[in-house]
Order: structure tokens, then sequence, then C-alpha cells
């Protein structure tokens, strides 16, 4: 079976390459599964990051469902999923609340051309390397960034105004709230994130994350908990795709969002790329990763086009992809389709959905994204040391992009001093 490393430059979708192999019956019965898989993995997830990032619940499932066919279909992995990603909550965030919801779509689309950009100048290979270290600490750093952005709603805390971007002054902010502590919120935040765990543990093949939250929302209704709800907070989720429309293209705005668009392309091919490389590792093949930047860049014109959020390669949701049993990229565009059929038919449910629920699930999230032992381990030598606690706290104090040239403007000057940084796996 090749590798697929003498192809690895090409710009042609993987889906062609499997499709020129040959694929049969059985392949798409495995592709079913998986797709289903990996669709109730996404449903709970792609609200819960859009709600997190300060947006309606259903911009998440458009991302998840144009995003992530387009992602399948065009992409170079075999296996990639794409979607919304918890990485993007803080700059999804800070940008809809500074430019507004028309503004952020600005965002994306301008994101959507520089990914498509940095393909066709075969920018792929410099992504992929990003040092080790840097990649560990800005994953660790956005960890922690995601679970403070949930402990209001986890605890139900009512603040006097806008709740603060920058993760000090939002400490300081939900310690001042703590008098509005409302126990029933923390009740089903801290059960779903415990549910999780424990169905995670004994029972690893069902959906943890759905059943979670399905869980909850039954509990919280039935006993008529005092919790805010998706639908109290969002109102009704629409029951399908809105019409594609255009966002703002005037000059002053494409200036003014430029940077944030400029974030979310760097955070989204350095996600994409790292989520191909670890689908590569489990499958034994290897990604095309110019073509998937090109794929990436596709997806988040698309979603901006119907209202949906940032798209990226997702890692748990590849990663499940894969343990489920995909043949193709045929998968992932039947899990785009099974999330469409939920709005369709199912979306009036999605009301129901505590955002404490929400918070407890994304909590679970951000600590398995968090890469706590090979951050420990990066600590224990002297120059890696130093650039994950450079990348970490500027990416803390400031924001992604930052904390990425810091680091790996550090990591250089290390090498030039003759000082390299570990590899993975070192």
């Amino acid at each position: 079976m090749p590798d697929g490393r003498s192809t690895a430059h090409l710009y042609e979708p993987k889906l062609i390459a499997v499709l020129r192999e040959g694929y049969g019956l059985p392949d798409f019965r495995a592709d079913v599964g998986a797709g289903v898989t990996v669709a109730v993995v996404a449903l709970p997830l792609s609200m819960a990051i859009a709600v997190a990032s300060g947006v309606g619940p259903e911009r998440g499932l458009y991302a998840a469902i144009i995003g992530g066919a387009i992602v399948s279909l065009l992409g170079g992995s075999r296996a990639q999923i794409g979607g919304p990603a918890g990485a993007f909550i803080v700059l999804v965030s800070t940008t809809a609340a500074r430019f507004g919801i028309d503004g952020l779509l600005t965002a994306v689309l301008l994101s959507g051309v520089m990914l498509f950009l940095a393909g066709a100048l075969r920018l792929g290979s410099l992504v992929r390397h990003i040092p080790h270290a840097v990649t560990v600490s800005f994953t660790c750093a956005i960890a922690v960034t995601i679970a403070a952005s949930q402990l209001k709603d986890l605890a139900g805390l009512q603040l006097a105004g806008r709740e603060p971007g920058p993760l000090l002054a939002k400490l300081q902010a939900l310690a001042a709230a703590a008098a509005t502590l409302n126990m029933a919120a923390l009740a089903v935040g801290v059960g779903v994130g415990a549910a999780i765990l424990i169905v995670r543990r004994l029972r690893p093949t069902w959906p943890g994350m759905l059943l979670a939250v399905a869980g909850a929302s039954a509990l919280a209704a039935g006993l008529h908990l005092p919790v805010e709800t998706i639908g109290t907070h969002f109102g009704a989720i629409p029951g399908g795709l809105p019409t594609p429309s255009l966002p703002r293209l005037d000059p002053a705005t494409l200036l003014a969002v430029a940077p944030a668009a400029a974030s979310f392309t760097l955070l989204g091919a350095v996600e994409s790329l790292l989520s191909a490389k670890v689908a590569d590792r489990m499958i034994g093949r290897r990604h095309r990763s110019n073509m998937e930047l090109v794929a990436q860049g596709v997806a988040n014109v698309a979603s901006a086009l119907f209202g949906g959020i940032c798209v990226t390669g997702t890692i748990a949701r590849t990663a499940t992809n894969v343990r489920a049993g995909a043949r193709s990229p045929i998968a992932g565009i039947l899990h785009a389709a099974f999330l469409l059929a939920f709005m369709l038919l199912a979306a009036p449910l999605a009301g129901y959905i505590p955002l404490a629920a929400l918070a407890g699930l994304l909590l679970v999230v951000a600590w398995n994204m968090a890469e706590r032992v090979e951050f420990l381990r990066l600590l224990r030598h002297g120059p890696s040391a130093a650039v994950v606690l450079t990348t970490f706290v500027v990416t803390i104090a400031h924001e992604l992009s930052t904390g990425i040239a810091a680091g790996c403007a550090l990591a250089v000057f290390l090498a030039w001093c003759g000082r390299p940084l570990p590899q993975e796996g070192d």
C-alpha cells in the first residue's frame, strides 16, 4: 500500500485518489458508520463552541455542515474532519464583540482567501515546521483560556457588564460575581463533565458527549431547573441552512478585520496540519499539506457565505473518524450530511440544552487539549523550557499570533546559538 510520499506535493483532493484506487460497497458501509459516529460527537460540540464564542449555536452547525463537507471533498487528507474548533473560541468571541457578526463573517471569509493563497503558494510545509515546543505551549495556553471562558456559564454567574476578554480581568470579574452562583447550573455543568469522563472510561465506544448533554437537557426540562438554555438565551435554532450572502467587503471593513483574519489563518493552518499529521500516524499515510490548506481556504469562504464561523481540521473528531473505521473522505462528507439532517428534523430540541451543560462539555475538551505530560517534559529541558514559557505567557497575556511569533523567534535565536530544541518524542 503506498504511503502517499511521492504524491504529497500534488494539488489533487485525496477523494480523487481514493476513487481511482477503487471504492466499493464495503468501503461505503464503513464510511457510513464512521460518518454517523463523528456526527454524534460533532453535534453538541459544534453548538458548544459557537455558544462559547459568543454567537448563536446554529453558526457552529453551519460551519460543521458546509465547511466539514468541503474539507472532506477537496482536502489533502483521507481522514480529516473539518468544523469549528475550541482553539478559535477566544479569537472568534473577541472579533464578534469588536466588529459584530457581519465583521466576524468578513474576517472568516478573508481568512479563507489567505488560507487558499497559502496553499497555492506552497506554504504548507513551512507551517509544519513550527517548533514542537511552540505548538505544545500555545495549545496549553488555548486550553487554559477556553476553560476560563466557560466558568461564567458553568456556575450560572450574572456579571454587571460584559465579560472581559483578558484572563486576569476575566477572573477578577467572575470572582466579583461569586454571590450570584447558581447551584443548579453548577450541578448540571459538573454532572455533564463527570458523565462524559465516566462514559469514556467505562464505555469508550458510546457517544458520551451526546448522551451527557441530552440527559442533562431532559433532567433540566423535567425538573424545571432554573438554568439558562439555548432557547432562552438565543431563541430557536433554524430548521435548515440560510441563503448564502456576502458579508461586508468594503475597504474600511477589510482593513479593520485584517489582523483578526491573519490570526484565524495562522491558527487554522497550524490546527489543520497538526490534525492531518495525527491522522497520518493513525492510518499510515501522508497528507498533501498544500492541498489541505487550499481546501481549508475554500471551506472558510463557504462557511462565511452561509453565516458560519471559522473552519479548521479538528484533531478529536478526526481521530474519532479513524477509530470508527473510516475508509475515505466520504465519511467526512456523510458526517456533514447527518448534521444537516438533524437541523432539518430535530433543531427545536436543541433549545432545551442548558448553557451549563455545554460549559461542562467544553471543560472536558479543554482538559483533553492541554498536552500536560508533554508540557512538563519540555520544561525539564533548558532551551525548550524558555520557548514553552515564553509562548504560553505571551499567548495568555496577549493573543495567539503574538505568542507563536515570540516562541518561534526565540527558538530560531536558540538554534543560532547552538541550543536546538528537542523534537517530538525526543
